[in-house]
């Protein structure tokens, strides 16, 4: 029996024990008589420990009322001991008497100082008179030996623990600085930066005002008595009033919170232990057999390909050319996407494997040499590159030999016209029927020579732009380029020989001009108009005949502007036409006037009005054909068009919504919007909507299929070009397939190291926080801010950096300098959780062997699964040990070989 002394003398309580247990509270030895004398303090204590105490009688079906007079009989002293002890205290005398009260509170006395209480100063007599002080030192005494003692943090116990423990969880929050437990509480923000700490969707800390304490208060109590079962012990009242808030109070409320997030994790039973591993052993080989067919596959694949796109042989006609187009556009449409799945694919499989072996403790998955992840990014750059550029190669070489064949058309064209022109003008030159002509008849030779000469040159142009084509054609390599240029150089030729007899003509005809006296100056001014206006026929019916090609409704718009502005001019023509005809008509009349006989021709020129007739109504002819080939290239041009448009509507839809939809996976992908599974489950919902977007995609290449065939170029209705929609369709794909993966990976993290959703989401907090531009990853200096914002120290001074380097080292193996959030969460998943090792997988095997140093088959197939258990027995060695029986295997050599550096 402890020796309890009477009211009277000095009263001490709560005193150190005997023992490890007893310093507990060196701090807290004396119970201040002056402070219980304080009426706020007294009111705050009774509200706190009344609180207190039914907090655990209400698990018992009872409580008080009453502090200092409920624990009077003490019934319910003994049951609330019983309630916080988990023990049974010796059975309580039922009786109403002084002595039956006084009998049961000692008993309650004595449980106390049975476990390492040294009580002073307190009786039961005291208790059973109801003396306020000692009830309420008494309370203390229980509070601090039952939820304050056992606390320990970082080699810290009881108080010190507790305070240190609230130090470390309010650390991050701003106007938050516990240094105790009265005045650093009276705002209320460390309460609610306590509770946002573990569950942070309960408090919208960052609403919270320094300058309103009631309301924090409040705020605080109610969420911990609604959500965290953690009854109502202080009024914010007292607390705000109070200079000096009782320190045992705030105590007393604080280790509640303590209690309330410290639950200890359960440890997983020995057969789920091996069960687990032996699963993630047998998925992670048919992953890598996988993996290796697959990395096969598609690096044949790229060797096969990368030749092909590579060749830039060009053919010799538009057909064979648009055959090699046909041929890339399948490639591109049918061949490779499989493949952009399949490299995809193999990434994620590839990272899917090595995520789970390090989460396993298993060796790094080495592919085979050559079949390395970099080996397939390598092979597959080198196709990129080779297929970067080959479409518009083989559109420029269409373009080009267009080109050509207009060109060379037209050389034709105007050549054949050339020579029609020259023919017989030699032999006319060459004539000398000057010699015996009169003198009417030289003028008449002079005058027509004049006009030769000027349709002479008038042709000079002609024959200019017909060697300027032919340089053109030479220029563009044109593949039939010897006979244009042999053609060219006779057409120069025979126009050098031209002008050479035109000027020996000329002074012949010179020679004998003083010796001819009248010419017919009517003929000769019919000769002058009818020369330059039959030229312009000419001219007028080349025009007319000469082919076209244009691109745009702009440019076939130009030319029937310009067709519509020459036939304005045909009736000043017409008009001319019939001045020159009635300048012969008035020559005839005139002849006939004076009985002139006049030759069947005009002696000045050889185009007679017949000629001017037959090619004015050549190009009267020549006209509306003109206009049905213009009006025809119009609706194709027009059709080109609507293609055009048909093709920018689809793109300035289809484009905006990938891009669109990128922003959204990488909101997604940093942001915490639920939990894993609930990111997960939205990011596979984006995937669905993309996936269900491709008929949209497929309307597009039937579109641009459309305007490819029909040879148009260029589209000012859009940015966008097939090849942009394609790689940001495909860039979509593998961005959403990655960010799926990633997810997936952190849930394997999560459920493997027993992460729980909080913590994940406070990692991903802090990560996010110091990735200020958004990109995934954390620098060296913004980690090591993160690092020290978690309470790590790797301040800069020699420890700190060495501490920071060696950090560093783990989750930035490769010295990329970044930090990706796989590499933080697997870092503080191995700082905050424990995984399975050799050591525990033979103890799991030691349970399921009942302690026997070997296991037999039978034992196996009765505890596990029967694919793992005739897993087990194919791959265990006989045990070969002194105590060995029949059929017994070495589950000890077996659990080493699953974390070693060998296969099974």
């Amino acid at each position: 029996m402890v020796d309890y002394h009477s009211a009277g003398q000095p009263y001490h309580y709560g005193g150190n024990g005997p023992g490890p247990n007893g310093d507990y509270m060196a701090q807290e030895d004396d119970w201040d008589r002056d402070l219980l004398l304080d009426p706020a303090w007294e009111k705050q204590q009774r509200k706190t420990f009344t609180a207190w105490c039914n907090s655990h009688l209400r698990k018992a079906g009872t409580q008080i009322e009453n502090i200092d007079e409920d624990f009077r009989d003490g019934l319910k002293l003994m049951l609330l001991l019983e309630v916080i002890s988990g023990e049974r205290l010796p059975k309580p005398e039922r009786g109403k008497m002084r002595v039956h009260k006084i009998n049961n509170v000692n008993k309650a006395l004595d449980f106390i100082a049975s476990k390492g209480v040294k009580l002073v100063s307190i009786g039961a007599e005291e208790i059973v008179d109801g003396n306020a002080k000692m009830t309420l030192g008494m309370i203390w005494t229980i509070i601090l030996r039952f939820a304050i003692q056992d606390i320990s943090v970082e080699e810290t116990s009881a108080k010190e623990g507790l305070l240190l423990w609230c130090q470390r969880k309010t650390a991050p929050y701003k106007n938050v600085n516990v240094q105790n437990f009265h005045i650093s509480w009276k705002d209320g923000l460390a309460f609610n930066a306590l509770i946002h700490r573990h569950r942070p969707e309960l408090i919208e800390y960052d609403k919270l005002r320094k300058d309103d304490p009631v309301t924090n208060l409040n705020n605080a109590f109610e969420v911990a008595e609604k959500y965290l079962d953690i009854p109502k012990m202080l009024d914010a009242e007292d607390i705000v009033g109070t200079l000096r808030p009782d320190e045992k109070a705030i105590m007393t409320y604080v280790s509640c919170f303590y209690h309330a997030f410290s639950g200890a994790q359960k440890a997983e039973t020995a057969a789920n232990r091996i069960c687990k591993v032996l699963a993630v052993n047998q998925e992670n080989e048919h992953l890598m057999e996988d993996y290796e067919k697959l990395a096969s596959d598609l690096l044949e694949w790229i060797r096969r390909t990368i030749p092909w796109l590579e060749d830039r042989s060009p053919q010799k006609t538009i057909q064979e050319m648009q055959q090699k187009l046909e041929d890339f556009r399948d490639y591109r449409r049918v061949h490779k996407p499989p493949k952009v799945q399949e490299k995809c694919q193999l990434e994620i499989n590839f990272n899917t494997l090595q995520t789970k072996l390090r989460l396993s403790n298993r060796p790094a998955f080495m592919p085979s040499e050559g079949r390395m992840v970099s080996d397939i990014n390598t092979g597959w750059q080198h196709l990129e590159q080779a297929e970067k550029g080959y479409e518009e190669w083989l559109l420029n070489e269409i373009r080009r030999l267009e080109r050509l064949d207009h060109l060379a058309e037209k050389f034709r064209q105007k050549a054949s016209i050339h020579e029609a022109w020259t023919e017989g003008k030699e032999a006319m030159l060459k004539q000398k029927d000057y010699e015996a002509a009169t003198l009417s008849d030289i003028k008449a030779l002079i005058r027509k020579h004049e006009a030769f000469e000027s349709d002479l040159a008038a042709h000079q142009d002609r024959v200019e732009q017909i060697a300027a084509i032919a340089q053109e054609l030479n220029e563009l390599d044109y593949y039939d380029s010897p006979s244009v240029n042999a053609r060219c150089q006779k057409i120069c030729d025979q126009w050098d020989v031209l002008g050479s007899l035109t000027h020996s003509r000329r002074e012949a005809l010179e020679k004998t001009e003083k010796q001819l006296e009248t010419i017919d100056e009517l003929h000769l001014e019919y000769a002058k108009r009818a020369a330059p206006f039959n030229n312009w026929m000419e001219s007028a019916m080349e025009d007319l005949q000469d082919m076209f090609i244009v691109h745009t409704i702009e440019e076939i718009e130009g030319l029937i502007a310009a067709h519509d502005q020459f036939k304005a001019t045909l009736p000043d023509a017409d008009r001319e036409r019939e001045a020159i005809l009635g300048i012969q008509r008035e020559a005839q009349r005139i002849a006939e006037l004076h009985s002139i006989k006049l030759a069947a021709n005009n002696p000045y020129t050889s185009v007679t009005p017949q000629v001017i007739n037959s090619k004015w109504e050549r190009v009267q002819q020549l006209v509306p054909t003109r206009d049905r080939a213009l009006q025809d290239e119009q609706s194709r041009q027009q059709c080109n068009e609507r293609l055009r448009r048909q093709f920018a509507g689809q793109a300035n839809i289809v484009g905006p919504w990938m891009q669109t939809k990128m922003e959204e996976i990488g909101r997604i992908s940093i942001e915490m919007h639920g939990t894993l599974e609930d990111q997960l489950q939205h990011l596979k919902h984006y995937e669905q909507s993309i996936v269900d977007y491709k008929p949209n995609l497929e309307l597009l290449e039937q579109q641009h299929q459309l305007v490819q065939e029909a040879l148009i170029f260029d589209n000012k209705h859009t940015n966008y070009t097939m090849e942009h929609i394609r790689v940001g369709w495909e860039q979509l794909l593998t961005t959403i397939a990655r960010t799926i993966n990633e997810v997936e990976n952190q849930i394997l993290t999560r459920d493997a190291k027993g992460i729980s959703q909080e913590q994940m989401q406070e990692f991903r907090a802090s990560f996010n926080h110091f990735d200020k531009d958004h990109c995934g990853a954390l620098g060296p200096e913004e980690f090591k801010a993160c690092l020290i914002s978690l309470g790590y120290d790797v301040e800069n001074d020699r420890q700190g950096d060495a501490e920071f380097n060696r950090i560093m080292s783990l989750v930035d193996p490769n010295g990329s300098g970044s930090v990706t959030f796989q590499a933080f969460i697997d870092f503080m998943s191995r700082e905050t959780t424990d995984t399975d090792t050799a050591d525990q997988v033979i103890a799991s095997f030691k349970v399921l062997a009942g302690d026997k140093n070997y296991i037999t088959a039978e034992e196996l197939r009765r505890e596990l699964p029967p694919e793992q258990a005739e897993y087990c027995i194919a791959r265990m060695a006989p045990y070969r040990g002194p105590d060995a029986a029949p059929g017994a295997l070495d589950y000890k050599s077996f659990s080493t070989a699953l974390y070693g550096e060998s296969d099974l």
